[in-house]
């Protein structure tokens, strides 16, 4: 569930395959994404440079969006919005082809139409694809030159880093796999923040042949204030474009925001989108539990991220796979415990659950009374192997055993792993 290529970008130039890993899970973990719409209104405010362009819901606003924002125009954009890549490659469901269009104006209406209300599959939404609730209708620009442009927070300088390449489009991470000096990176100093100097050297890398440079720089330095007052954990651009009139214009945006953040960005964390969302996911950020949907077939309730990940590394070593990553927390309630094994157990794909617990904070009888609510509550149909270790572990183990419900026990999370796998796969 990797959102934006950016990531991948990175690793192309320099960041080995640990580190994008850390890097990917920390993004699925702590980020907002919003669509193209949101992001490039938001760019707006700060000054950046976007095309004319309104989203709509319907075909009845479609027509009205012609008639009032684009009187005149020939031709107009019509873009899926979904929070997924490869729309202009993908296929909705009922045929249709491509989620980006340019079309004539008179014809608008009718392409919107099929695509509204439908769902689009692309190589980033996976077969079940996402809801097209909205189209985005743009002003279809005059491009003399397409780029590429980012910003990320890199644990390698511990800062933002912007990234920029002359040569934008979809081929970027093929681009930047096989000339990776296209690529340049730019680490900005947190505490003295973007100086003329350092946007001095994106818009060298970027190239702009008609663009005015010091408008260019000025530019670089709205996105960087964006990026920092909004909390942004990413903000990636491509293409930013030249039109032939000498404009550097943000054609796409995709925005990320940091979760920690959401106190005080509240404008633009009622942007979520959770018809977007993995219904799982939202289930769990509601219940106050850690949670990221993969597509295996062991469920896993472990306390803690590092042993949230040692646990699904072990169930890969004995040769199964996770369907998820939840982290109940150092200080669950039997509440979350009963949620967490509600979210697991709705997954169609687990044939098998894996608790791991090891009580430091978090009490085993505590975990013990939440799994026997829950397997009340929730009726388990699939097998059931839990491990606890630490604080209240007798009386944990005691209360399982008393429940009469039907759990496999392990000693230790090598053998709580070997166990899941194998009734994973009766």
């Amino acid at each position: 569930m990797v959102r934006g290529t950016v990531s991948r970008v990175i690793s192309r130039v320099g960041r080995s395959w640990q580190q994008q890993q850390q890097h990917h899970r920390h993004q699925q973990l702590r980020h907002l994404n919003v669509h193209e719409y949101q992001g490039a209104n938001l760019m707006s405010k700060y000054g950046v440079n976007v095309p004319k362009g309104v989203a709509v819901s319907s075909v009845a606003e479609v027509k009205q969006a012609i008639k009032d924002t684009f009187p005149g125009e020939e031709e107009v954009v019509i873009k899926s919005q979904v929070l997924a890549g490869g729309r202009g490659l993908g296929t909705f469901k009922n045929g249709f082809k491509g989620g980006v269009h340019i079309v004539k104006t008179e014809k608008a209406e009718d392409v919107a139409g099929k695509m509204l209300g439908q769902i689009l599959v692309t190589k980033q939404t996976g077969p079940e694809g996402k809801p097209v609730n909205k189209v985005y209708l743009c002003q279809k620009l005059s491009l003399a030159n397409e780029m590429y442009f980012a910003i990320t927070l890199d644990r390698v300088t511990a800062g933002p880093v912007i990234i920029a390449c002359k040569k934008g489009g979809t081929s970027i991470e093929d681009l930047a796999e096989k000339y990776p000096d296209m690529i340049i990176k730019v680490p900005i100093d947190i505490y003295k923040g973007i100086t003329d100097e350092d946007a001095a050297k994106v818009v060298d890398g970027l190239a702009p042949t008609l663009a005015d440079r010091n408008a260019s720089i000025d530019q670089v330095k709205k996105l960087y204030k964006l990026f920092c007052e909004a909390d942004c954990t990413l903000l990636e651009i491509n293409p930013i474009a030249e039109t032939t009139d000498g404009q550097l214009v943000a054609a796409d945006a995709k925005l990320n925001f940091d979760d920690n953040a959401a106190y005080r960005q509240k404008e633009i964390f009622e942007l979520r989108d959770k018809s977007q969302e993995d219904p799982r996911e939202v289930a769990a950020a509601e219940a106050d539990l850690n949670y990221i949907g993969l597509d295996g077939e062991i469920g896993c309730m472990v306390n803690g991220a590092g042993l949230a990940m040692a646990t699904m590394d072990i169930i890969k070593l004995h040769g199964g796979t996770p369907a998820n990553f939840l982290d109940v927390g150092g200080n669950a309630s039997e509440g979350q415990v009963i949620g967490a094994f509600k979210i697991l157990t709705s997954d169609e794909k687990v044939k098998a659950i894996l608790v791991n617990i090891f009580g430091g904070i978090m009490k085993c009888d505590v975990i013990a009374s939440g799994i026997v609510n829950a397997a009340k509550q929730v009726q388990l149909k699939v097998p059931v192997v839990v491990r606890l270790e630490g604080t209240n572990v007798d009386l944990g183990k005691g209360i399982l055993k008393e429940s009469g419900i039907q759990l496999i026990t392990a000693e230790d999370l090598d053998d709580a792993a070997e166990k899941a796998v194998k009734v994973a796969v009766k």
